[in-house]
């Protein structure tokens, strides 16, 4: 206790000698050199492998584009990739399974944001700021006991 702090460089010193460094994000691969991450989405669970190739995507065992039938959701499954500009660089295989088709898209766009930062920790920046990384925890409400689903009451008469 010998050396007083008497300045705010010296807090300063005191501070940056104590702290570690901010944690630094490693390619994650697996023996094949592909990239494996789950996503998640309301009832939805999407196992994504991600490897360099001509820009296929297969979800299970058939083209995107013919699983997802509607454009929406073909545009919500392209997202990370579009955003980091890898568009046609990376192929992508998907499982998934639970929810209907809307979950299974988010589900999907999650775990190829999650891959996409375990193949190139530098893409981590731009999907994080486009909210791609996080996982959207909205799940349905459960129905209560005295209601007719969650939150509607049985219908009200008077006699």
């Amino acid at each position: 206790m010998s050396d007083q702090i008497q300045s705010l460089e010296d807090l300063g010193a005191a501070v940056g000698a104590e702290e570690e460094s901010a944690p630094v994000h490693v390619q994650k691969l697996d023996a094949q050199g592909r990239a494996y991450a789950t996503g998640k989405r309301k009832d939805a669970v999407a196992r994504v492998w991600v490897k360099p190739g001509s820009g296929k995507i297969i979800v299970n065992k058939k083209d995107f584009s013919d699983y997802f039938g509607r454009p929406v959701l073909q545009m919500v499954l392209k997202q990370p990739i579009v955003a980091a500009d890898r568009d046609g660089q990376f192929d992508v295989i998907a499982t998934v399974a639970g929810g209907g088709l809307s979950g299974q898209a988010g589900a999907i766009r999650h775990g190829i944001s999650k891959a996409l930062t375990y193949y190139e920790p530098g893409l981590r920046g731009v999907l994080k700021k486009g909210g791609f990384l996080t996982r959207d925890s909205r799940v349905v409400e459960r129905k209560k006991f005295g209601r007719a689903k969650a939150r509607r009451s049985f219908q009200f008469s008077k006699r």
